[in-house]
């Protein structure tokens, strides 16, 4: 009887010692943001006896963003054979039982001016926490002497994980530095998670051009994209996003199999590197209001190198429309452009034969093709327009120099590249290394179909623009457009592709307007499905000749996701309204107290009016303002509203007479 319970008392023991050590906290570091509004809390402890993993949370303004969540890279290396699998699979858990080295610290406070973006000056204020990490194979045992702990021939290995905290979110990445060991790093992918509260749901979406739905994070189907924004029970709004993904392989997340309403970093597959090494910047975005993620969002370029192209003057956004594939259709085009204030006609898939087919090569147009390439390179050139044309990844795997050599001396502005093949870490490699060789040959680049920007635009910004997007080759209702803002366009510049005349949008007229406004791209496609000849005159049409692509200011009036959204953006001394609302009719009071406080503006205003004698139905009114002036937007089921608001002239206040205080439209 004895002899069992000294047994007991010695299991109950050994069983206290474990959820003791499974409490342990090792290590603890903590880093805020400058103004203290995120807290990032990072540690490594005790989970089993012989284990040790990392952990972080972060909280915003007080409030829980993150909970709990696992940090970790999963190496197959056979250095480290003696590390623990998972299961039957061979990829290890690397990051476990990792010893801390050493910790450094710095803070960064300056200001930089992108060649163009969504503002002309953009801060870089951050705290940054690296941690560095060392793992020892296990050739000989540890010896101890009066110098300390000798390994003699162990080799050791380091990492490092990066963390820095901005007044716009949070981001980290793991980062192996180059050692004399020649260690090759065979990622396989990460521990990485991101744990919420229970009743969080997310925007999900499958894949990049798809649709979203907003669902708990339970049952999904598959992996969601990036950034994946959520809303959580506490009122905060959380966004997740990756930057600088350039030579690493594409994340998406999904659900933990191991731990309830938490989500898992997947990378696209096996990332094979050598030392320096880093990962892509995992980035978290928190906020009260939805519209403050959009204003935040910089972040991602502040998380990419600086420019990198020294000469930058032939790089210029602007509108542009397509062209059918005949010369006397892309003729009119240019002729529309020069007239309305647009900088490029596009020749799309099909100029150089079935992009599909391996012998279609484009270096040539197509025998087939009513194409005389030179003279309408040469006449819009007279006419400041410059000449886009598609080429499809398959033709342009062939020889980029010498594709690109040929368009510039072609006098091809710009290339967009069509069907390419993301995720992986070799084509993420080619993707960008083929923008960094466009830049050689001045070309400037839209990239088509899947790919999502991670911020590369800053170092190589060449790189106008991008679809990853369920654009008007889609034709999505206003629901998806009033979701976009607040995911998609988190990360940088989309293609959407407006459609103005096409009968098949699902919006109205004043809707597609506003688009231009709301919708963030350097390079803007005002008229994708559209022809010179539908234009008939409609005078509407005025908004989409003065608007512009690039902007000093950007502010976000108001917003819900999924509900309606009304954005302001200002070029010089101009400022650009768009609102819109989903499929439900909405009244919008905004306030024009954005507006400079000594000056008289003109509003020319945009709105949806059955009354209107065309064929759009838009109203065009002219009114004074100022920055006491606040407005009722009356849009329509499906509908929007476009503002343009410009200093006024002696004659305009004159012509228009007095200030308004209040107006519905």
């Amino acid at each position: 009887m004895k002899k069992n319970i000294s047994r007991l008392f010695t299991i109950v023991l050994f069983l206290v010692t474990n959820m003791v050590q499974a409490q342990t906290i090792l290590h603890e570091w903590k880093l805020s943001s400058p103004d203290g509004s995120y807290t990032m809390q990072i540690t490594q402890e005790q989970i089993a006896a012989g284990k040790k993993q990392l952990f972080y949370s972060l909280s915003y303004k007080g409030k829980q963003a993150v909970g709990k969540s696992e940090l970790g890279i999963q190496l197959d290396n056979q250095l480290f054979e003696s590390a623990l699998a998972i299961e039957n699979d061979t990829s290890l858990f690397w990051c476990e039982n990792l010893d801390f080295a050493k910790e450094h610290r710095q803070s960064i406070q300056q200001e930089w001016k992108p060649l163009y973006g969504e503002r002309s000056s953009i801060k870089e204020d951050y705290k940054e926490l690296i941690l560095k990490f060392s793992k020892y194979d296990e050739q000989t045992a540890p010896t101890e002497g009066q110098h300390g702990t000798s390994y003699d021939k162990r080799r050791s290995y380091t990492m490092e994980i990066v963390c820095r905290a901005y007044n716009e979110g949070v981001a980290f990445k793991y980062f192996f530095p180059e050692n004399s060991n020649g260690l090759f790093l065979h990622i396989t992918g990460e521990q990485t998670s991101f744990a919420f509260e229970e009743g969080t749901k997310a925007y999900y979406e499958r894949w990049a051009q798809g649709p979203y739905a907003l669902q708990p994070l339970k049952n999904w189907t598959d992996e969601s994209e990036r950034p994946l924004t959520l809303t959580l029970p506490n009122g905060l709004y959380v966004s997740l996003l990756e930057a600088q993904m350039i030579d690493y392989a594409r994340t998406k997340f999904k659900l933990s199999i191991s731990q309830s309403n938490t989500l898992q970093a997947s990378i696209y597959g096996a990332v094979d590197a050598i030392p320096p090494f880093s990962t892509s910047w995992r980035v978290i975005m928190a906020a009260e209001q939805p519209g403050q993620l959009i204003e935040h969002n910089d972040l991602i370029l502040n998380l990419n190198l600086e420019n990198q192209i020294r000469n930058t003057s032939w790089i210029k956004p602007g509108k542009a429309i397509r062209s059918g594939l005949t010369t006397a259709q892309a003729l009119a085009c240019i002729d529309f452009a020069a007239q309305h204030g647009l900088h490029y006609v596009h020749l799309d898939a099909g100029w150089y034969g079935p992009e599909m087919k391996v012998a279609s090569k484009a270096n040539r147009v197509a025998e087939n093709r009513d194409i005389d390439m030179q003279k309408l390179i040469n006449y819009a050139a007279k006419k400041h327009i410059g000449i886009f044309i598609y080429v499809n990844q398959r033709a342009l795997m062939d020889n980029l120099d010498e594709l690109f050599a040929l368009y510039q001396q072609w006098g091809i502005k710009g290339v967009k590249f069509g069907f390419v093949q993301i995720g992986s870490n070799r084509w993420s490699s080619w993707l960008h290394e083929a923008v960094k060789k466009a830049a050689q040959y001045q070309l400037l680049v839209d990239i088509h179909d899947e790919y999502r920007p991670t911020g590369f635009s800053r170092t190589y910004p060449n790189l106008l623009t991008q679809e990853g997007i369920r654009g008007n080759e889609e034709m999505p209702d206003a629901i998806h457009n009033t979701i976009l803002p607040f995911t998609r366009f988190l990360a940088g510049a989309g293609d959407y592709t407006i459609s103005y005349y096409n009968s098949r949008i699902k919006t109205t007229h004043a809707h597609q307007l506003a688009l231009s406004v709301v919708f963030y791209s350097p390079l803007q496609f005002l008229y994708w499905y559209d022809s010179p000849e539908m234009y008939q005159g409609e005078p509407e049409i005025a908004f989409f000749d003065q608007v512009k692509t690039v902007w000093d200011d950007t502010k976000v009036l108001k917003g819900e996701i999924g509900q309606y959204i009304a954005t302001a953006r200002r070029s010089a001394d101009e400022w650009f309204v768009g609102a819109i609302t989903n499929t439900e009719q909405r009244k919008l009071d905004l306030k024009l107290d954005f507006l400079r406080p000594d000056m008289v503006y003109v509003m020319d205003t945009y709105t949806d009016d059955a009354a209107t004698n065309t064929k759009t139905k838009v109203a065009v009114n002219h009114f004074l303002v100022d920055r006491k002036t606040s407005l009722e937007l009356l849009l329509k089921p499906s509908g929007g509203a476009a503002l343009h608001l410009r200093p006024a002239t002696s004659t305009d206040k004159e012509k228009y007479k007095n200030i308004l205080t209040r107006k519905s439209l």
